[in-house]
């Protein structure tokens, strides 16, 4: 991938499907893209609770450990707080190329759909709506509500990417990893990064 291209932002939200976020960032730092991340305090209780890991709480320490983890480049993944609102996607001005949220909780998918910036992440995406830039909501939630739903369809109409967590099974996974190669997989698509994380229909395995 070039480096002319704009950084990705990533939210995590405290949905289950911590395994998602995971390799979605993995899969960004090897695809050399620039990551700004945000993550609520749901998802650190939920990332400890189904995948055992500690998400700091400061920015600062969370940004050397998990660009020691992922193996990313000085500079190349940023974390912010989620009352940083002096960060790069707080402003249109500089707002990134495209902004995933994964997993993405229904409480937050309200947040977005009302225009209620309570903290940085809500923020984030309601610049990416009114730049009009690539916004991709992983939902993570079942059974879904009227009001989720209408939430759901306001938010398509407006031009985000809905993308519940919904692995596919027709190419014969065989692990939960494959499961979730899928799933990262089709955001990749979205966010028009090249991959190979699963076979695609109609393709040889």
């Amino acid at each position: 991938m070039s480096e002319t291209s704009g950084p990705i932002a990533m939210a995590i939200t405290g949905a289950s499907g911590m395994s998602y976020a995971l390799r979605l960032i993995e899969s960004l730092v090897r695809a050399d893209r620039r990551l700004y991340l945000m993550y609520s305090q749901a998802a650190q209780v939920v990332m400890r609770m189904e995948v055992g890991e500690d998400l700091r709480a400061r920015a600062e320490e969370a940004e050397v450990a998990l660009s020691a983890r992922f193996g990313a480049r000085p500079g190349q993944l940023r974390v912010f707080g989620r009352q940083q609102w002096t960060a790069p996607v707080a402003s249109g001005s500089n707002a990134p190329e495209a902004m995933v949220v994964c997993p993405c909780t229904t409480g937050t998918l309200a947040s977005i759909a009302s225009g209620i910036c309570q903290d940085l992440i809500d923020r984030a995406a309601d610049v990416m709506l009114k730049e009009q830039r690539k916004l991709v909501l992983v939902v993570r939630e079942t059974p879904l509500s009227a009001i989720h739903l209408e939430h759901m369809l306001k938010l398509a109409r407006l031009g985000a990417v809905i993308m519940p967590a919904s692995p596919g099974f027709y190419f014969g996974p065989r692990s939960l990893e494959d499961l979730v190669d899928f799933m990262v997989g089709r955001v990749l698509d979205h966010l028009g990064i090249t991959h190979r994380l699963t076979p695609r229909w109609g393709e040889p395995d």
